[in-house]
């Protein structure tokens, strides 16, 4: 039996699908608002998915060729997915060993109201860092923040500028944040290579927003008000074991990383640290959780098994930050594997009926550069916020689309996953219809176009990593020969 020949889809063919992955996603948040993740988006990426697979049937594709292609790109996800499972729970044994509620403790404690600004984006940066969620962190110690700065006679606006530039910096560099895991397993390339190569544009970013920060509270006077930071210091002191012991398992995470061990061992190794830390620091917590008070040992197995798989939740005397004290464990990270898991599907889908090589054919007849090509994905990024009103699917999309232009531009994975990060990620809290903008605006009290002029964080990053890719300035090139030793040694291993 002959089989049928694959035609070549059209542009207008290839953008059916994503025209209709919007207008689902834009319905999705008009109805569901920022719950989106929690169903309806992964149920649009799968309806745009099949729409996708009947203009292949009509082009001629085959079934078994199209679910071949999405199993694959499935399987090029799973590290990214076990890696998610292990973040959370890594968030549940620090939570539980009191790691977090020490960063926050300590942090508030370099709070003066000349330096104020300054000190709340470095305080919701390390927050952010420690919890991997920006949103966490700006619905709970950002809004104590904004209180304190509120008390000083500080512009609202220009507060939330600093606690949002401050969280999605945390955010965006921290291992435990889905968004940046999923930007790495888009490009094909590793957590910690992610990390580590995102800091050749967020940290000159992060240099100028502090450097602008530090300008306006020395140049502004303020009152200070200390009893809002007392009350929540002391509302954690009374809850958690609080002392600088516990900072030997981030340390000891972080020496780890450095020495470069892989991404699921170490934070294997971190949570199991964690969970060792909280048992020996944290009796009354461990045995509140449980449930159990006759048994130390028995309580210790439950509360370590709890916070590592599902919810914990500590109640402290401050209802303002009891929400940073709760986590999900591993089953809080399974509608991000379940969105992963649709967008491999949407991606496989237009990649094997040839979509995403029409689409990035024609941008790459306008690409000139390396830095044209850079700036185009990070324009991507910034449309997909815009129609998509989702960070996620900013940087699922792009990512797919652009991940085999890189490659053909002979640019190393690590170059794409920076670029969806540093306008993807951070620019979703920028859009005042996204779920970002409008979480962050409802949650702070404080209109999305207020607060924009101050996230110069978010302003700044996209335009860094376009100054950078522009200047050639360290843009990774993958080298022909290493690449073919690497394919050897792997080849030999099995």
């Amino acid at each position: 039996m002959l089989k049928t020949k694959q035609n070549s889809p059209s542009l207008f063919q290839s953008f059916i699908p994503i025209i209709f992955l919007i207008i689902l996603l834009s319905l999705n948040v008009i109805i569901w608002g920022d719950d989106t993740l929690k169903g309806s988006n992964q149920i649009a990426l799968l309806l745009a998915a099949a729409v996708g697979t009947i203009i292949s049937f009509r082009l001629g594709a085959d079934w078994y060729k199209i679910r071949k292609n999405i199993v694959k790109t499935i399987g090029k996800a799973m590290p990214a997915i076990l890696i998610l499972l292990l973040i959370g729970a890594l968030s549940g044994t620090w939570l539980l060993s009191g790691i977090i509620p020490a960063f926050i403790y300590y942090g508030l404690d370099i709070l003066h109201p000349s330096i104020f600004l300054f000190a709340t984006v470095v305080i919701s940066s390390l927050v952010s860092l420690a919890t991997g969620s920006s949103w966490s962190t700006i619905a709970t110690i950002g809004v104590a923040l904004l209180g304190i700065g509120h008390a000083m006679e500080i512009n609202d606006a220009i507060t939330s500028g600093a606690i949002i530039s401050g969280a999605y910096f945390g955010d965006k560099m921290s291992p435990l944040s889905d968004t940046t895991n999923l930007a790495p397993a888009m490009a094909g390339t590793d957590l910690y290579t992610h990390i580590r190569y995102m800091m050749i544009t967020t940290i000159p970013s992060m240099s100028i927003t502090l450097i602008i920060f530090f300008i306006i509270g020395f140049t502004n006077n303020y009152s200070t008000n200390a009893h809002e930071i007392n009350e929540v210091q002391k509302a954690i002191a009374e809850t958690f074991n609080v002392t600088p012991w516990l900072f030997i398992v981030p340390m000891f995470l972080i020496f780890i990383i450095v020495k470069k061990v892989k991404p699921i061992p170490s934070m294997l190794l971190g949570t199991l640290a964690g969970a060792l830390f909280g048992v020996i620091f944290q009796k009354d917590i461990v045995t509140q959780i449980s449930g159990i008070t006759n048994n130390y040992a028995l309580a210790s197995y439950k509360s370590v098994m709890q916070a590592m798989y599902g919810n914990i939740k500590i109640i402290t005397t401050n209802e303002s930050i009891n929400d940073l004290f709760g986590t999900s464990g591993m089953s809080g990270m399974l509608n991000t594997i379940w969105l992963i898991l649709s967008a491999m599907v949407f991606g496989g889908v237009m990649e094997s009926a040839g979509m995403l090589k029409k689409i990035t054919s024609s941008v790459m007849k306008k690409v000139k550069s390396s830095g044209s090509l850079i700036a185009s994905t990070a324009a991507s990024c910034i449309f997909f916020n815009a129609t998509a009103s989702d960070q996620y699917i900013s940087i699922v999309v792009p990512g797919r689309m652009f991940n085999k232009a890189y490659k053909e531009k002979g640019l190393k994975p690590e170059v794409l996953s920076r670029t969806l990060e540093d306008a993807g990620t951070v620019t979703s809290v920028l859009i005042p219809w996204n779920t970002g903008g409008a979480t962050q605006a409802k949650v702070l009290g404080v209109a999305t176009v207020d607060y924009i002029p101050y996230a110069f964080f978010n302003l700044i990053s996209p335009l860094m990593t376009v100054l950078v890719a522009y200047l050639n300035f360290k843009i990774r090139k993958i080298n022909p020969k290493q690449e073919k030793d690497t394919m050897i040694q792997e080849k030999n291993k099995c």
